[in-house]
């Protein structure tokens, strides 16, 4: 492909982008294909010849397109949204043009100083004080993986990496059963092992922990002759939006000495508006909290922030400094690879630099708003049908729901979940609540109205009747 080629073909795609975002309505959201129909189509060799562009584009829009689940479709009310608002795409082909390898200052320093300045404006945006940096990480799974990883060599004097756990003291990582699985991978990947992640009794309409509970468990762990190494709490967690009560879990923290990471990737967006922010009320106490630009603000796919209290903790535990990677005649200049596990890194910053610039705070903030007005309007409405109940009252946009049946209530809400999907005018998921099935509903797609939320409520009574018949 020559520069000519490129040029051609970068417009074809960006009128292509621009009209899939136009149609996506008149799109079943998720594909009614069978597993192996995509790879059935799919040659089984690899060419050994050139194919022409037009060719191969009109291969992606025959053959994969129609496979895609769209996660930028208005109703989209599955899982938490991926959001990318088109501003933020249009950052993404400026960073793919470019390709740049931001692992150093020296390797693209416009990069490192606008993750810089575009993580404080997050900072101010969110009410943290003065006083936390950040980095902004790949994903929350990444950044939790790595706040595991520093409880470990706190715990251990800092000598983990080099001495590994034999012989160590048995290390003890805290939380409730409401936290995202990232957490289990990360226990998994930083060898503290599943067994020594403590699970805490949760209570209240939020499933917070219960924090005489967990003052029980640092207690006997200790007397047992474990060593507590830290706490993970989670404000929205992913089934019912579990929310701990931070500023009583910050308090155990600091009375064990012991290293606090608070997951607040999905609604940590919406603490742009300042009426949300009770729901992690003492986060300020916190060691490390990440949340997810590329969840609900608009920032395309991946771009996951992680405050830090102590980087020097953070950046002691990550980072190898081989002569190769040293940045020679300057001091005082971050290398962001030093704060994250892997070393390349791509130019994430642009994207949320554009996006804060296009729309601003209150437009954020309205949108979210938006959001969390709808989805407890549409929970009102449900409760208000003489067959279904309401699981799980809404936290933030989220609340899950269930439609009442003589028969086997787990089965039939299986049925309807799939029943809704299969029709294809929204999506949603499902969940276990006090082990029972449970239906999800969020709002947050960006471009979402409350026209899409009123149509999930026809949908879901229309499904749910037809399957009663």
């Amino acid at each position: 492909m020559n520069n000519d080629d490129f040029r051609q073909w970068s417009r074809r795609a960006a009128h292509w982008g621009a009209d899939y975002r136009n149609n996506l309505r008149d799109r079943p959201v998720r594909p009614l294909v069978e597993p192996g129909a995509i790879s059935g189509s799919i040659e089984v060799s690899p060419p050994e010849d050139a194919e022409p562009m037009d060719r191969i584009f009109a291969d992606f829009e025959e053959k994969i397109l129609p496979g895609m689940t769209h996660w930028q479709h208005p109703r989209f009310f599955a899982y938490f949204p991926a959001n990318a608002a088109p501003v933020s795409v249009v950052a993404e082909y400026l960073v793919s043009a470019m390709a740049a390898q931001c692992m150093l200052w020296q390797t693209s320093p416009a990069a490192t100083e606008l993750e810089t300045r575009t993580v404080d404006w997050m900072r101010q945006a969110l009410g943290l004080p003065e006083g936390f940096s950040g980095v902004i990480q790949d994903s929350a799974s990444s950044a939790t993986l790595a706040a595991v990883l520093t409880m470990r060599e706190r715990a251990l004097d800092w000598q983990g990496n080099k001495q590994g756990l034999a012989g160590q003291a048995r290390l003890r990582i805290y939380s409730s059963d409401q936290v995202h699985t990232s957490i289990d991978r990360a226990i998994w990947v930083s060898g503290i092992g599943e067994d020594n992640l403590v699970r805490i009794p949760v209570g209240g309409r939020f499933r917070a922990m219960d924090t005489a509970a967990l003052e029980a468990a640092i207690a006997a762990d200790l007397e047992a002759g474990m060593q507590p190494a830290g706490i993970i709490a989670c404000v929205g967690g992913t089934s019912t939006g579990g929310t701990d009560d931070i500023a009583a879990v910050v308090e155990v923290a600091r009375r064990h000495g012991l290293y606090l990471h608070v997951d607040a990737a999905w609604a940590g967006s919406a603490m742009i508006c300042p009426e949300y922010r009770h729901f992690w009320t003492g986060v300020e106490g916190a060691d490390s909290i990440v949340f997810n630009p590329h969840k609900w603000l608009g920032a395309q796919f991946d771009c996951s922030i992680q405050f830090l209290r102590d980087p020097e903790s953070h950046v002691r535990t990550l980072a190898i400094k081989p002569d190769y990677l040293k940045t020679h005649g300057h001091d005082g200049i971050i290398n962001y690879s030093e704060w994250s596990v892997p070393l390349g890194r791509r130019f994430r910053a642009l994207k949320l630099w554009f996006l804060l610039r296009a729309h601003g705070l209150e437009n954020l903030r309205t949108m979210i708003r938006n959001h969390v007005g709808w989805s407890e309007g549409l929970a009102a409405r449900l409760a208000r049908e003489p067959d279904f109940e309401i699981v799980s009252e809404p936290m933030l946009s989220l609340f899950s729901f269930r439609h009442k049946t003589a028969t086997d209530a787990d089965e039939h809400n299986l049925r309807l979940v799939n029943a809704i999907n299969d029709d294809g005018r929204i999506y949603l998921t499902q969940t276990r609540v006090d082990d029972r099935i449970a239906i999800r509903f969020q709002v947050g797609q960006f471009e979402a109205t409350a026209a899409d939320v009123d149509a999930a409520f026809v949908v879901i009574t229309e499904v749910a009747r037809g399957l009663d018949r």
